[in-house]
């Protein structure tokens, strides 16, 4: 098998992710996944892909990412993982598409408009 290549993305954050075969190993930004997402939740999140397939020890991974805030790169890792794991094998789509693993989250901070604090609060209105 050779090297595959995904991307993944979540609000302003961007993951890269190349899977290969081997033995379980998760690199995030050439550091070990748990010294990158130290909190449980941020791991479970990175993994979820594969303990849905139960490919946990099956594949290597390389992640880069950047942007965004941890949560938003932890869940865009995931999103590019699933979409490997269904380039790998097409029998994968079916148990990750029903837990919403393929779907890119749409939702993004609305832009400040001029004339206003921020992108929907206004200024206090005086009447005189």
């Amino acid at each position: 098998m050779e090297v595959v290549h995904k991307i993944g993305r979540r609000k302003t954050a961007v993951a890269r992710v190349y899977v290969s075969e081997g033995s379980g190993n998760i690199t995030v930004n050439k550091r070990d996944l748990n010294d990158y997402f130290s909190t449980a939740t941020l791991q479970y999140k990175v993994k979820q892909p594969f303990t849905l397939t139960e490919t946990a020890d099956n594949y290597d991974v390389k992640v880069n990412v950047y942007g965004g805030g941890i949560t938003g790169q932890a869940e865009a890792v995931r999103l590019a993982l699933s979409r490997a794991m269904c380039e790998i094998n097409e029998e994968n789509r079916g148990i990750l598409k029903p837990e919403g693993l393929l779907t890119r989250d749409p939702r993004m901070v609305e832009r400040k408009k001029f004339g206003q604090k921020k992108a929907r609060k206004k200024f206090q209105f005086s009447k005189r």
